[in-house]
């Protein structure tokens, strides 16, 4: 049985639902970084006894929030160490623009994976970019290094396009399966 993390912070609840979606779907582990952008000591020791942590956060001016950045840069601690070398890292942004230069943001978790000394899976869907494609379609945003989730600034946490939520359960999928091969 493989032991994966999702951390993710979330500003009005819409990544804290792709973050519970995506530890439901594969029995993952949940861990909230609270508005000062902390989480427990007892937090910390699930990231570090995981075989895989997947970074979740919304995308603010082009990157992530303070309160993920404040989690990261306590993590240096770890770092330090190597405590999280060699495992999995996945990650996931949402914002309310279809783009919103999420890219930047999943650029952001990828970096940090790498510091760790990680081994990153990236989303592997093919995009739905065709005329008929809509909203509810698997991967209709394109993404590829991760995933990504576009919420309306006026849209409801019970108001996430079906596709992106289906999309987030393929991929929570596809980091399970590759952290029990990796992990075995």
């Amino acid at each position: 049985m493989s032991k994966i993390a999702v951390v993710y912070f979330s500003g009005y609840g819409h990544t804290k639902v792709i973050a519970e979606t995506f530890a439901q779907t594969i029995e993952a582990s949940l861990i909230e970084i609270d508005q000062n952008g902390d989480i427990t000591e007892q937090d910390w020791q699930t990231l570090n006894d995981a075989q895989g942590i997947v970074f979740g956060a919304p995308t603010y001016m082009a990157a992530t929030p303070w309160q993920f950045k404040k989690f990261a840069d306590a993590s240096s601690k770890i770092w330090f160490t190597r405590g999280w070398q060699d495992k999995v890292f996945a990650g996931f942004t949402n914002s309310a623009s279809l783009n919103g230069d999420k890219q930047v943001t999943l650029i952001q978790l990828q970096t940090l994976a790498s510091q760790h000394g990680g081994i990153w899976v990236s989303l592997g869907l093919l995009p739905a970019n065709t005329k008929a494609a809509t909203r509810e379609d698997i991967n209709n945003l394109g993404g590829s290094v991760g995933l990504l989730v576009q919420s309306p600034s006026d849209a409801g946490v019970d108001e996430i396009p079906a596709g992106d939520l289906e999309t987030a359960k393929l991929y929570a999928q596809r980091v399970k399966s590759i952290v029990e091969k990796l992990h075995g």
